[in-house]
Parts: structure tokens; C-alpha cells; sequence
């Protein structure tokens, strides 16, 4: 079974960036929609983006579109998250996941069956 690794996270001021990786080892990887998930204390993991198997297509959740990019590189068997205009709302725990599905559009905890351990993300005001 793939085992998910992130990596990135920190304290950034509002209005900055950051760049999430995700690392799959063993198990498949390249045939899977991969996607991001993130957690705030108090609050349900809720989806911010996926991506389609070959990279051509992603999908984002309308809190972040147009600020982060989700992207692949599946020789490196990686996974980005480009963080760009952070704002204090996106501070949570970021999860990196991998869909039991084909469909980019199932964005349900519940279509994602391997998870990574999260990264936490902190944005100050």
C-alpha cells in the first residue's frame, strides 16, 4: 500500500506563500487522482483541490481557487500544493490523499483511502 509523506508547512504572514509536497512511496500512485484536504482545530477536514492522474486536469474548492495550485509530477512520485495570497482562514493541518476513484469531481473524505500524517500551516494576521 502507498505510504503519503508531506512536507512544506509553516508560519507564513498573511499574503504570503508556501509550497506543500506530498511523497508517495510503494503501492501505486501514477493512476490515481491524488488530492489535498485540510483541517482547522475545531472544524471537519474539508477538501481544497485534486488532481487528475496524468496531471491534465484539478479541481479546487471555491475558498482557495485561484490562489493555490495542486500539480504532479509522477516520475518524482510527488504532489505539490503552491499556496499563494495566504490568509489567516487557511491555517490548518494539510493532508495529502490518494482517491479510490477516477472521478477528479468526488471530493469526499470518504473517496480518499490512503492519507498522509498532515503538515501544519499557520498564517498571521
Amino acid at each position: 500500500q502507498v505510504q503519503l509523506v508531506e512536507s512544506g508547512g509553516g508560519l507564513v504572514q498573511a499574503g504570503g506563500s508556501l509550497r506543500l509536497l506530498c511523497a508517495a512511496s510503494g503501492g501505486t500512485f501514477s493512476n490515481n487522482v491524488m488530492g489535498w484536504f485540510r483541517q482547522a482545530p475545531g472544524k471537519e477536514r474539508e477538501f481544497v483541490a485534486a488532481v487528475s492522474w496524468d496531471g491534465g486536469y484539478t479541481y479546487y474548492a471555491d475558498s482557495v481557487k485561484g490562489r493555490f495550485t495542486i500539480s504532479r509530477d509522477n516520475a518524482k512520485a510527488t504532489v505539490y500544493l503552491q499556496m499563494n495570497s495566504l490568509k489567516p482562514e487557511d491555517t490548518a493541518v494539510y493532508y495529502c490523499a490518494k482517491s479510490a476513484y477516477s472521478d477528479l469531481l468526488r471530493s469526499t473524505t470518504t473517496s480518499y483511502r490512503t492519507w498522509g500524517q498532515g503538515t501544519q500551516v499557520t498564517v498571521s494576521s
